[in-house]
């Protein structure tokens, strides 16, 4: 899996890019939240969930229906979030596929049930640059965890914060020449 931090780079440049009324502070912080939420698969371990089930790691919390369900439930929120219903959906959506999209790219574990409830298939992309993280905090602490935050800074952070910046730029050049 790639770690939190990293996951939080797609909202993160999501908000930069699109910040508007519909895309507020509150937004991004419920879109940061459902990108790391797939993981919550990783209790599984601690109940004796085989990691191979669709129940297990990277399992159906990795799944397009999964991250659809989710933002379909989160879209009431809209009023709360001072945002536009289909946006809500649209960023949750986003930031929750983005999730089982960065794990495909990574170089261990299982792949991602992507077309879970319709397949149980795991799926990884062929290009898997980013180094897998270790499940939990201490391994962090390690040669292997500074391995893995090198490999999310070239392959997610910097391309994430390129991104963001250029789209701000289009958003900026855009906004003086609408006026």
């Amino acid at each position: 899996m790639v770690s939190a931090f990293s996951h939080i780079a797609i909202p993160a440049m999501l908000y930069s890019v699109f910040k508007n009324a519909n895309m507020n502070a509150k937004l991004f912080l419920l879109v940061a939240i459902c990108s790391i939420l797939p993981d919550v698969d990783v209790i599984g371990f601690h109940l004796g969930i085989p990691y191979q089930s669709p129940w297990g790691h990277r399992g159906f919390t990795h799944s397009i229906a999964f991250a659809a369900v989710l933002g379909l439930l989160l879209t009431p929120l809209s009023r709360y979030l001072n945002s536009a219903p289909h946006v809500v959906f649209s960023f949750c959506f986003v930031s929750c596929i983005s999730h089982g999209i960065l794990d495909a790219m990574t170089n261990g574990g299982l792949g991602i049930a992507f077309f879970w409830p319709l397949s149980n298939n795991r799926y990884f992309f062929p290009f898997r640059p980013i180094q897998v993280s270790p499940i939990g905090i201490t391994s962090f602490f390690s040669e292997w965890g500074f391995r893995v935050l090198v490999s999310e800074a070239v392959w997610i952070l910097v391309p994430a914060l390129t991104v963001g910046i250029l789209g701000v730029f289009v958003r900026k050049f855009f906004e003086k020449t609408t006026r």
